[in-house]
């Protein structure tokens, strides 16, 4: 049985935050201006990005509250509106890498969100970028095997309350007070001038729209290294000098924040030398396996977490023999911003409503997890 997405929406919260105003939205580390944010941006080609909080660093939007609104508007409540609506939907799967809580699952708090009188399945993925496409795998699947009709996957993050200066304020001031300079290790910051919040929502179906064009997903392929290769990117707990990560039950309550234990941090120097390689190992095994070359693909949608990586993935896929030019790259990162899990979802959305797409073209998606390395490749078919 075949899978179409046939409707994608998105929820972005308030008005865009440009470079030169994310640190009136995110706040100051010991009141002085950040040494690292401006090589960040330099090099991560971000320009814009969206925050769930206002100036005053209050949240406006939950997590759980953007997904919701992202569903709902799959199904808008007007005339025109001849589709299906949310009381048809026999399955929710919801992925995130920023839950607001340990328990319930995202999911369920979802579901709660948009309320109304309809029991659906609902699954949780958590993770970091991948989750989004693990989601949408699942409501696929389950598409398959009959036990859904009709499935919305959603893919949200909530990221900046892990952002702002308060998170981090406590360890500034414990390395005051051993005469340290204050400022945060690189690894710790780098990720805050990265990461933007927002929501996006796919209906699934076992048929394709008539009126509008649909995208078939023909396979997705998901893998993990972990078995070969170190955390890089994690929260919640701290990595000791043999590579080993302890989570933050594992220390004592007043080193939560003196350690900025549930700052977002990444290995910038495993990041560098690993995150492509593998990912480009991964995709000519999926090539083999599927029997496609790049002259197959028509539209190359690759979720970057920064455009630097942009010319490494072109010229590591040009020395391995399977280039794809430039100009069948589809990439809205510089005015969307890196939303985690929802950044595939991101280029589903735009590039399905853009007027871009033709019946019979190949879309191949591309979500690289640095958290442990974990890879999806996912191709789709207009229809």
């Amino acid at each position: 049985m075949n899978v179409y997405i046939t409707k994608a929406a998105r929820f972005l919260p308030n008005s865009p935050v440009v470079n030169d105003d994310m640190e009136a939205f995110l706040g100051m580390v010991d009141g002085k201006k950040s040494k690292a944010r401006s090589i960040v941006l330099r090099r991560n080609g971000i320009r814009q990005r969206y925050y769930a909080l206002d100036r005053e660093g209050n949240v406006t939007h939950t997590n759980a509250e953007m997904a919701a609104n992202a569903v709902r508007a799959l199904f808008p409540d007007d005339e025109k509106n001849s589709g299906p609506t949310l009381d048809d939907v026999d399955l929710l799967a919801c992925g995130t890498a920023s839950p607001e809580q340990l328990i319930p699952s995202h999911g369920v708090m979802v579901h709660g969100e948009l309320g109304g009188s309809h029991n659906m399945e609902v699954v949780s993925f958590a993770g970091s970028c991948c989750t989004g496409v693990d989601a949408m795998k699942y409501a696929a699947l389950a598409i398959q095997a009959g036990t859904a009709c009709r499935a919305v996957a959603s893919a949200s993050e909530r990221l900046s309350p892990w952002m702002r200066a308060s998170y981090f304020q406590q360890e500034s001031s414990h390395l005051s007070q051993l005469e340290h300079q204050p400022m945060l290790a690189f690894e710790k910051e780098f990720l805050r001038w990265m990461l933007s919040d927002g929501a996006f929502a796919i209906l699934l179906e076992d048929k394709p729209r008539k009126d509008i064009l649909s995208l078939r997903i023909d396979w997705i392929e998901i893998t993990s290294f972990a078995n070969t290769m170190e955390t890089c990117m994690y929260a919640g707990a701290e990595k000791d000098s043999d590579g080993r990560l302890h989570g933050w039950a594992s220390y004592p309550v007043e080193e939560w924040l003196t350690k900025s234990l549930f700052a977002l941090k990444q290995d910038t120097r495993m990041l560098g030398e690993h995150i492509v390689t593998l990912g480009i190992d991964f995709l000519l095994h999926t090539a083999r396996k599927h029997h496609f070359t790049p002259d197959d693909i028509d539209w190359f949608l690759p979720h970057l977490s920064s455009m630097f990586f942009k010319d490494k993935i072109l010229e590591e896929t040009r020395q391995r023999g399977f280039f794809i030019p430039e100009e069948r790259w589809f990439v809205n990162l510089p005015y969307v911003g890196n939303i985690g899990s929802a950044s595939a979802f991101a280029m589903i959305e735009e590039l399905m409503y853009s007027g871009r797409l033709e019946k019979g073209q190949k879309l191949l998606m591309m979500i690289p997890e640095s958290a442990r390395f974990s890879y999806c490749y996912a191709m789709l078919t207009v229809c």
